[in-house]
């Protein structure tokens, strides 16, 4: 966790306090790192995102519950992708995002998985013990999902880590 309170002595209080707003306000981690990087030029991994959090202290909205209810009523879409419940999240129009957690972690991962792009592209993701979120390359090694995808991505993968206990 050295690098996470590297991260939390270069912010300002008032960025800090920002930070918290935004929290509060009911925003994912993932957005919060899009505004991290977008309104302080910091760039943060979502690990390190989740870690400020929690150093700062900042208690999560409780809005987000009835966002994780949503996509469990529409499961039955990706139900044959693997044995646990896979989660689906609406992108915005053009299709859906489809998490999934693998029952057995790939060597070297703390946590690992498959996502389904709105395009149905299917990538490997995993989590190192590090903090590092990475996507695994597919069948199309220059293959690279949408940003709106990767967002939701990050969004879904936030809430699914969540309901697993991460």
């Amino acid at each position: 966790m050295g690098l996470v309170t590297f991260r939390v002595m270069e912010l300002s209080d008032t960025q800090k306090a920002t930070i918290t707003q935004w929290i509060q306000e009911g925003r994912s981690l993932a957005e919060v790192q899009g505004l991290i990087r977008e309104t302080f030029e910091l760039p943060m991994t979502y690990m390190d995102v989740r870690f400020l959090v929690d150093d700062l202290d900042i208690a999560m909205a409780e809005a987000e519950p009835e966002a994780e209810e949503k996509p469990a009523s529409d499961s039955t879409e990706g139900a044959a992708v693997e044995a646990s419940d896979p989660e689906i999240v609406d992108d915005g129009g053009t299709g859906s995002v489809l998490v999934d957690v693998d029952a057995i972690m790939r060597p070297g991962a703390l946590v690992s998985g498959t996502v389904r792009f709105s395009d149905g592209v299917s990538l490997g993701w995993q989590l190192s013990a590090s903090g590092q979120l990475g996507l695994i390359p597919g069948d199309d090694p220059e293959y690279r999902p949408n940003p709106e995808d990767v967002q939701a991505f990050q969004v879904q993968l936030e809430d699914v880590l969540r309901q697993k206990g991460f």
